[in-house]
């Protein structure tokens, strides 16, 4: 018992020894909800991107429960554009699971994530651009952003900012990972991380490279993802299948003649009453609904229990007839944010209460070091105009793998958002060798998924019977593949 008492004091020592150059006036010492013992340090506040604008990022930086002077740095960034990284945190792969309140006007309950991505990794939770989550600026030209400048400006966050902060932290392996418009994201602050290093830029990072799920990508390849997968899965005949293919070529977005466009309706027909973040789950018209009341579901009971989570708080209700437009892929130029969708009638049906509670309460908001007046956080903003500027993320992934950055492209195989259909292809497209032929993956000696191996350190990955966000339905076997990837070990 001595000893046992010992190894955890000494193992509290190294812990405290380690982040003792981190900023203590970001400590945080206590959460709301939550009554037990961190089991690593926890940290939070603003990175002042630009004095004069007053512009601000928040992050939330979790110290890695194991090895924190050796585990990898993993930034990581929700998508949207403009929705919020805790997102991630609240939902998918944060240090707690979060239980929705028991009554009304009380907190959620917070409990140790065992699946948690710090159990093996430094991770900083990012609001980014400037204007997401509890990110801001005090000049609201600020809100207006793109690609590059988002690049731009998360890629100063961290050379100019947090690694000044953290300098503990700079000899770590650097990963960046993220999920749906940080496909986006994830590419172009890459490029702009290693052309940093290229040209001498100080401090240097030990960046290795990075993860993408369910990531947007291509116009062409994310466009013409749809079809196909809704075939595959059973959710369209063969005969239509047969027929849209023959009358669109094979090209299913963009400009199409009146035939193709009438039988690609008929698709649509066919699946719209699915949920396209993952065809397993129900759909529901609207959010006091009970879960028993299920609209129009096609597939099989057994079948939709591939999708479900031993997580306390269950994978987010998605309402009928209210999601991402089908066979929409983000286009170059201005992209609406899912509030404006929701205005128009289709809007990222996601069920946000337990998160917009609890980063709303003051109590928390103290305690994360966020006081800021007039500045309430939502899952997505609609205070962004954002430009999708930089065209096709193909080229970035072509000429990172080929500086032999290492890459991971994951996707929940049967999300219908950013089909895992688009992914394999435009990771097929790039025209690497194959050096790991397309084979089952095993969790706890059952199939997780598949994955292909290519040279150039590329690898692409599907997780079975998950959806668009994959740790939130897959919390075990996203942890395993996640500590194999980031250790070099084979999946």
């Amino acid at each position: 018992m001595d000893k046992i008492f010992f190894c955890k004091v000494l193992l509290a020592l190294c812990l405290l020894s380690f982040t003792e150059a981190a900023p203590k006036h970001a400590l945080i010492t206590h959460l709301p909800g939550f009554n037990g013992t961190f089991p690593s340090e926890h940290y939070s506040g603003y990175v002042t991107l630009d004095e004069k604008h007053g512009k601000n990022l928040f992050y939330y930086f979790v110290v890695s429960e194991r090895k924190p002077s050796e585990d990898p740095v993993v930034l990581w960034l929700n998508g949207g554009p403009g929705c919020s990284s805790f997102d991630g945190f609240v939902y998918e792969h944060g240090p707690f699971n979060f239980q929705a309140a028991k009554t009304h006007g009380s907190l959620p309950q917070l409990h140790l994530n065992p699946h948690s991505w710090s159990k093996v990794s430094n991770i900083i939770y990012l609001d980014s651009p400037a204007g997401v989550g509890l990110s801001y600026s005090n000049d609201p030209n600020d809100y207006e952003t793109g690609d590059q400048k988002t690049a731009s400006d998360t890629h100063t966050f961290l050379l100019k900012k947090w690694f000044e902060q953290y300098p503990e932290f700079l000899s770590n392996p650097l990963y960046i990972s993220g999920e749906s418009f940080a496909g986006i994201y994830i590419p172009t602050l890459a490029s702009e991380i290693v052309k940093g290093i290229d040209i001498g830029l100080k401090p240097v990072l030990n960046f290795k490279g990075y993860m993408v799920g369910n990531g947007v990508t291509d116009n062409v390849f994310d466009g013409n993802a749809l079809v196909p997968f809704a075939h595959g899965m059973g959710l369209i005949s063969d005969d239509l299948f047969e027929a849209v293919t023959s009358a669109c070529n094979s090209s299913f977005w963009g400009s199409i003649n009146d035939r193709c466009s009438e039988l690609l309706a008929k698709v649509d027909e066919d699946i719209m009453a699915l949920n396209i973040y993952d065809i397993l789950e129900p759909c529901y018209h609207n959010p006091e609904a009970k879960e028993t009341e299920i609209v129009d579901v096609k597939l099989p009971s057994s079948f939709r229990k591939l999708g479900e989570t031993d997580r306390p708080l269950a994978v987010r209700k998605r309402m009928f007839g209210r999601a991402w437009p089908f066979r929409a892929p983000v286009r170059d130029g201005i992209v609406p944010t899912w509030p404006q969708i929701l205005n128009s009638g289709s809007v990222g049906c996601i069920d946000d209460k337990v998160a917009t509670s609890w980063l709303n309460n003051d109590a928390v908001r103290k305690a994360l070091h966020s006081q800021q007046e007039n500045l309430t956080w939502e899952l997505c903003t609609d205070k962004l105009s954002y430009n999708h500027d930089l065209g096709s993320m193909i080229p970035y992934h072509k000429n990172l793998t080929a500086w032999g950055y290492r890459v991971l492209i994951f996707s929940g195989d049967h999300d219908m958002c950013v089909p895992y259909t688009g992914s394999e292809a435009w990771t097929r497209s790039l025209g690497y060798k194959i050096l790991d032929e397309w084979r089952p993956w095993f969790f706890n000696d059952q199939v997780a998924g598949y994955t292909q191996g290519y040279d150039h350190n590329l690898t692409f990955l599907t997780m079975k019977g998950a959806g668009h966000t994959v740790p939130e339905y897959k919390p075990q076997e996203a942890l395993a593949f996640y500590s194999c990837w980031l250790a070099g070990q084979k999946i």
